[in-house]
């Protein structure tokens, strides 16, 4: 997603991109069942994906449109947020990443600077002074002035480039659950945190929805083990009265990492998305902070392109990657350590810790000026 983003963009000021990828995002049938991975994606995404001219082919497969979020540990201690609140139209939109991922590469085939290696593995890449090469599992080769690492957690390009990474596993995993409901479409999301980590809701177009369920390696793996009506009692006897009835489609466990890379930027190599950075997923910020990387990426880059042209700029491109480096890092680097803030303030069964969690969100709830000011920060927009 974020690779083909950052494509399209550069496409549109005017580059010829090549794209190496593995397998060929799969044609948009509305007959499949949801992908285990969705995504929300809030109002800065959204705009994002709107400039670049990919966000029609999204809505014209299927997205699920929230207006409504609440946070608890108690169900007399709660948060709860509305566009309302906003006088927004919305919070943002529950999506499938394959179905960003398509509508991207969709919009990917209207531009023609852009060769896309669909197949294809890399073999080896050569990082050079002025420029970069990589040579193709087929013999091909490919010549760049810049080379992009939106590779994933475990970037090839960044392992080459030789930028080392911080971070750790965390004791918790997730299972996500992908569910059809017996009800409508719903248009709230919501978190209940417990000792044993967040028990979450998703929901999906046309009465689906995800379920994310985080707790320790060993009862995850006890919990796939079961047959699904053995599953949906124990979600029943353990998830909020706010869940709806539904039954069981599939299921999957995702580990739980915080990666971070030393840099993201050397020579020519720039880092993005998850080659840079992976955080714990409880406030579903991951892909959204992906997409703010692509964003200032596009911005630092169209300012250095009307201020000295585009030879100039690609012979010397070290002052403007080095303005992204230092916005996006400390802004990761920021909701990286808020995320882990949560996750050890909720992950204990601690009395006086639990009292004192509970008040600040009975607190938040009336918080106002506060409140509302959470609220865009969640949905991305500063005003």
């Amino acid at each position: 997603m974020i690779g083909a983003s950052l494509a399209v963009g550069l496409a549109d000021l005017g580059f010829s991109v090549a794209i190496v990828e593995r397998t060929e995002p799969e044609k948009f049938d509305p007959k499949q069942p949801p992908d285990m991975r969705v995504s929300a994606v809030n109002i800065a995404t959204e705009q994002l994906l709107e400039g670049l001219g990919a966000w029609r082919f999204i809505k014209a497969m299927r997205t699920c449109q929230y207006n409504r979020l609440s946070v608890w540990e108690r169900s007399d201690c709660r948060t709860d947020f509305s566009a309302q609140q906003l006088a927004a139209s919305h919070l943002g939109h529950i999506i499938e990443n394959r179905v960003i991922q398509l509508g991207l590469h969709q919009r990917l085939g209207e531009c023609t600077t852009v060769s896309c290696f669909y197949g294809h593995t890399i073999h080896t890449i050569d990082i050079k002074a002025n420029s970069g090469a990589i040579t193709l599992a087929s013999g091909e080769s490919i010549e760049a002035e810049i080379i992009v690492g939106a590779d994933g957690a475990q970037s090839m390009v960044r392992q080459v480039a030789g930028i080392g990474t911080t971070g750790w596993q965390y004791s918790q995993q997730a299972l996500g659950i992908s569910i059809r409901t017996m009800s409508l479409q719903q248009d709230i999301t919501w978190q209940q945190f417990t000792p044993h980590g967040p028990l979450a809701y998703l929901p999906l177009y046309d009465g689906f929805g995800s379920l994310v369920w985080y707790n320790s390696p060993k009862q995850i793996k006890a919990l796939m083990s079961l047959p699904h009506s053995q599953l949906k009692a124990q979600i029943l006897s353990t998830f909020p009265k706010d869940l709806v009835d539904f039954e069981i489609l599939e299921m999957a466990n995702f580990p739980l990492t915080r990666m971070h890379a030393n840099q993201y930027v050397r020579d020519r190599t720039v880092l993005l998305g998850d080659a840079a950075h992976t955080i714990n997923p409880l406030a579903g910020q991951g892909m959204n902070l992906g997409f703010k990387d692509v964003n200032v990426f596009l911005q630092a880059l169209n300012s250095e392109l009307d201020a000295k042209g585009k030879q100039q700029t690609l012979a010397k491109p070290a002052d403007w990657l080095a303005r992204y480096e230092k916005a996006r890092r400390a802004d990761n680097l920021l909701m990286m350590s808020a995320m882990d803030g949560l996750y050890l303030a909720f992950g204990n069964d601690n009395l006086p810790l639990s009292f004192m969690r509970n008040l600040g969100l009975r607190l938040a709830n009336s918080a106002g000026p506060l409140k509302h000011q959470a609220l865009k920060y969640a949905m991305g927009i500063k005003s």
